[in-house]
């Protein structure tokens, strides 16, 4: 520590102004009759001293090295020095010195923080125009509007929503996320601008807001707490049409879900698509968002978790996120629909128990699949039971132990690839897939579902009736395609749906650590149970 502070001339051992303040008379009096060296340094003098006798020059004292402040270094490189410190701690720099706070407004260092700190990969010169420098850009922008950047859930009742607020170069704009149009689940997702935020001029970063066809006009933001902020539109007059509720209505219809009302005969479809756009309509000036984290992903999921677009019947396409539990895989609703929404788990798989389908022939029978799916349920009751009665300890063997229901034949022994989690019941693996078709009477949104599936799954689904009422979970079966896609069969509803991987690319959307996303999914399930 000592030969640091000499190095920069401001520590201790040098006579701190600073902490000598701090000090009394006979604090400062003793420090300053401390010996100015340390072990280290005495080592190092100590090699030079006997270099130099090494030389000849027996006669002369070992001299001591000279001396090098930091403040005596040339200003390109203290400039190389602190553009590499983290932004954060360079106002603090600043306090030390006249001539480190001289060298702190160069551009240099805060274009470097800009663009390794928050990826700005603009030509930041540009600014010099509008009389904005990099340092404006970091420390009223970028930096002050740090704890919104990442994933969010917007409050939009039951039906949700993702957010992704990134810093797209010397902006910060709010995307929402919206699923394509039903029933195309492989289509890449949709995404239209909530919010913006820049530097118009030096003084403040400028809000507003996106909503609306008339282009972009006065919002503003506020941080309401950690992990929690909301946005407000001043001028909701830009989100009125000329047209009246009639022209919004249909231009939303047509954005919303790619088609005129003219075109929907499903009766009880219309009325859920009025429903949503009334609903959704009384968010327009004032929306509250609450963070999301990405799932943490291990080398022994069953697939890499994620968020995925699913088909959800007359309620169109739904954004679902993935998540492994150790032996249990849940699917929570990122966006929902007036029966069951956002933030409740619509499907909870039990990766103990793999189900065998039927053969091709047999599987087309929905009486031949369900009693197979049923006597896996009666299976897991009576484990629960056991469970129940025998505590903990009987319960970790039973999930060990599990029978699988129509094992593979003994001549094909199972060989799993790797120990514990959905690895470990994934047996055998499936090299070409085995063949999959929709039994006969159950309904499908989209037909163009994969034909050869690599294994299934026990798994439970939560329905309920219109405001999440009466809600159960019923029996079914979880079926993986491959890597991006998986579907569900609801057993009871004779409905079957697809699920797509999103393969967009998410910035600050990793949770900090697993407690975090756990923690995360409680708080979002509990503001619609």
């Amino acid at each position: 520590m000592a030969v640091c502070a000499r190095l920069c001339g401001v520590g201790p051992s040098r006579g701190c102004r600073r902490r000598q303040q701090r000090r009394g008379p006979a604090e400062t009096a003793a420090a300053d009759s401390e010996p100015d060296t340390d072990p280290e340094e005495e080592r190092i003098e100590a090699g030079s001293a006997a270099l130099s006798g090494a030389g000849g020059d027996r006669s002369a004292g070992p001299s001591s090295p000279p001396r090098c402040s930091l403040l005596e270094l040339p200003p390109e490189l203290l400039v190389e020095i602190f553009a590499s410190l983290p932004g954060t701690d360079l106002p603090s720099l600043a306090q030390v010195c006249t001539k480190f706070r001289r060298i702190l407004h160069t551009d240099t260092i805060w274009r470097r923080r800009c663009r390794e700190e928050y990826g700005v990969c603009e030509n930041l010169r540009k600014l010099e125009i509008t009389g904005v420098s990099c340092r404006d850009v970091y420390a009223k922008l970028l930096h002050r509007y740090r704890h919104i950047l990442g994933l969010w859930q917007p409050d939009i009742g039951p039906y949700g929503g993702l957010l992704n607020v990134v810093v797209d170069g010397l902006f910060i704009i709010g995307w929402m996320y919206l699923p394509p149009h039903d029933p195309h689940v492989d289509d890449p997702m949709r995404f239209k601008p909530l919010f913006r935020i820049h530097l118009m001029e030096r003084k403040s970063a400028t809000v507003e807001c996106m909503y609306g066809h008339r282009g972009p006009h006065n919002g503003h933001v506020q941080i309401v707490k950690k992990d929690e902020f909301s946005t407000k539109c001043n001028q909701t007059d830009h989100h009125r049409m000329s047209g009246g509720r009639q022209e919004e209505f249909r231009t939303w219809l047509r954005e919303e879900w790619g088609r005129t009302l003219e075109d929907i005969f499903h009766e009880h479809m219309q009325e859920l698509i009025l429903m949503k756009f009334i609903y959704t309509s009384q968010y327009d000036n004032c929306l509250t968002y609450r963070r999301i984290y990405l799932p943490p992903s291990r080398p022994d999921d069953l697939i890499r978790p994620g968020l995925f677009k699913g088909t959800y019947g007359s309620h169109g396409l739904e954004i679902v996120m993935l998540s492994f539990h150790g032996k249990h895989a849940r699917g929570t609703k990122i966006t929902g629909d007036p029966n069951i929404p956002a933030g409740q788990q619509t499907v909870e798989i039990d990766l103990r128990h793999r189900i065998q389908l039927p053969d091709a022939e047999s599987l087309h029978d929905f009486n031949e699949l369900s009693r197979v799916v049923l006597e896996v349920r009666e299976q897991v009751r009576k484990e629960q039971e056991q469970e129940q009665e025998g505590g903990p300890e009987d319960a970790e063997g039973l999930g060990q132990q599990s029978p699988q229901p129509r094992e593979e034949p003994p001549a094909e022994p199972a060989q799993a690839p790797g120990d514990g989690g959905a690895a470990a019941v994934a047996e055998p693996p499936a090299q070409s897939g085995q063949p999959f078709v929709l039994p006969v009477g159950v309904s499908s949104r989209n037909e163009d579902y994969p034909r050869t599936c690599r294994m299934c799954f026990y798994g439970t689904g939560l329905i309920a009736g219109h405001g999440f009422t009466s809600p159960e979970r019923t029996p079914g079966v979880f079926v993986l395609f491959d890597e991006d896609r998986f579907g569900f069969i609801w057993l009871e509803l004779k409905s079957f749906s697809l699920y797509s991987r999103v393969q967009a690319a998410f910035r600050n959307a990793d949770a900090p650590s697993p407690q975090a996303f756990e923690e995360m999914l409680k708080n979002i399930q509990s503001l619609t149970s």
